[in-house]
This record gives C-alpha cells, sequence and structure tokens, in this order.
C-alpha cells in the first residue's frame, strides 16, 4: 500500500468532519433519498451533542497540526457514544496524516458502516483511496457525493475527481471534474492550480501560465505553485522570469520537495 503523504492530505482533504455513507462494499446510492451529513445534522440529545462537541474540537487540532490531540478527542467522543459516526471519521483522517492507513481505512469503514448516504464521508473515503493506490476506485465516492443534493460543498469531491483522474493520466476526465469545480466555487484555488498542471503537461503554456495568475490573485505563492510557474516560464523560454522564480524558491522554501528538484535541475 502506497504511504500517505501529509502535505498533499493538508490541501486536499479539506473537511475533517464528515459523517459517513456507505457499507463498506460501495459508494452510497441516494435511490432512498439523499442524506444531510451527519456532522452536520442538529444533535438529537445531550450524549450526541457531548459526542459532537469533541469531534469538532479534535476536527480543530487536526487542523492545527496536532493529531495525537485529535486522537484523544476522537476517542472521548466515541467514549460518550460509541455510534457517532463523525468521530470514526475523524479517527480515519487523523490516522491517514499519521501515514497509518490500515488503521485509517478500519475506522473510515466503521464510520460508513453507521451512517449511509453522508456525502462528506463519501469524499473523504474517497480521497483515502486515491492516497493508497485505488484511483480508479475512488472516483465512484466521489461521484456520490455530488450527486447528493444536500451536499455543501460538492467543489471539493469534483475537485478531488480531477487529481485522482489526472493521475489516472485521464486528462478529458480530469479537466471536465476541474472546470465543474470551479464553476461552483470561482475562488477554488486548487481546482485552478490543477488545472495550470494539466495544460502544462498537456502543452499548454500560455493556458497554464493564465490559470497561474489567477491563483496569485487570491493567495501567497506556495512551493508548488511557485514550481509550477517557473516550469511554465522555462518552456517559455522566459529566462529572466524563471531566474526570479527559481531565487524565490530558493529564499522561501528551502528544504521542500520543491527546492531540491530544482537544486538537481529535474524539471519534469
Amino acid at each position: 500500500m502506497r504511504k500517505l503523504n501529509p502535505a498533499l492530505l493538508c490541501m486536499f482533504c479539506v473537511v475533517l468532519l464528515g459523517g459517513c455513507t456507505t457499507t463498506g462494499t460501495g459508494p452510497g446510492a441516494f435511490s432512498e433519498g439523499a442524506e444531510q451529513a451527519v456532522s452536520a445534522q442538529p444533535p438529537g440529545n445531550e450524549v450526541q451533542q457531548r459526542a459532537k462537541v469533541h469531534t469538532e474540537l479534535g476536527s480543530l487540532y487536526l487542523q492545527d497540526g496536532r493529531p495525537a490531540v485529535a486522537l484523544e478527542e476522537a476517542r472521548i467522543a466515541l467514549s460518550v457514544d460509541s455510534s457517532y459516526a463523525p468521530a470514526y471519521s475523524l479517527l480515519g483522517l487523523t490516522h491517514m496524516t499519521l501515514n497509518e492507513p490500515r488503521l485509517a481505512e478500519e475506522n473510515f469503514e466503521k464510520a460508513l458502516s453507521l451512517a449511509r448516504g453522508d456525502p462528506e464521508i463519501n469524499n473523504n473515503f474517497g480521497w483515502f483511496l486515491c492516497q493508497t493506490g485505488r484511483e480508479q476506485r475512488s472516483l465512484a465516492y466521489f461521484m456520490s457525493a455530488v450527486r447528493n443534493p444536500l451536499y455543501a460543498s460538492p467543489t471539493k469531491a469534483y475537485t478531488n475527481a480531477g487529481i485522482c483522474s489526472l493521475r489516472l493520466k485521464d486528462n478529458v476526465a480530469a479537466e471536465e471534474n476541474l472546470t465543474q469545480a470551479l464553476r461552483l466555487a470561482p475562488t477554488n484555488t486548487q481546482a485552478m492550480f490543477w488545472l495550470g498542471e494539466l495544460t502544462y503537461r498537456q502543452g499548454r503554456y500560455p493556458e497554464a501560465r493564465q490559470w497561474v495568475g489567477e491563483v496569485e490573485k487570491l493567495q501567497e505563492p506556495t512551493a508548488e505553485l511557485i514550481w509550477l510557474a517557473l516550469r511554465i516560464e522555462r518552456k517559455l523560454g522566459n529566462r529572466e522570469a524563471e531566474a526570479r522564480l527559481a531565487t524565490q524558491l530558493r529564499k522561501r522554501y528551502v528544504g521542500t520537495p520543491e527546492y531540491r528538484s530544482l537544486m538537481q535541475g529535474r524539471y519534469e
């Protein structure tokens, strides 16, 4: 099984408090009616309220880079209510961050067995599958999420489907999904970035440069964005811009994979 990349998790796995979807055998179908994410539903009693509070607190710790505390909060939530599916989802995401895929999958499967039809867990479990070398299988989970009319953030699932399609070298599906993600959320910088990466790979360098520019309007440049911009300018023969971006990468992002690629002259 492929080792998980914590940096990619931070970039793409987004919301931590997913509820659940289906059984462990396949993505949820919505023939029986769409379901709202469990984490978005008001708690039915005091026990569920306590479990929800600890799960939400754990998700904040995970976002803050404190997975050990997130694990503890998830476990407290489950000690209060052992059937609270979002807590198992949080455990799955936390074990993903800790590069513990077996434990992550066990907890996702438990969550999926408890709450059928939750779009957020469809999205999160799909991303887990994509990160562990099961990109083709992951797509069904993303599509299951976006088909749910109660899903509050379908742009995330479309973005993830685009990324995983790109890994499968299905450029047509990748572009369709990323474009749809942008239609739903015009400021989705992840979708913009990956459209830039896709058009770069296809040799559509001026278009790729435009996508980089759109991202730069909305956020500070990351190492990944600078590296993509540098490679685009290199292909376009703009040595001045290439040198400027190389200097920026050296000054701001020493030790990153992109910096190492620059130092080793590995541009592809």
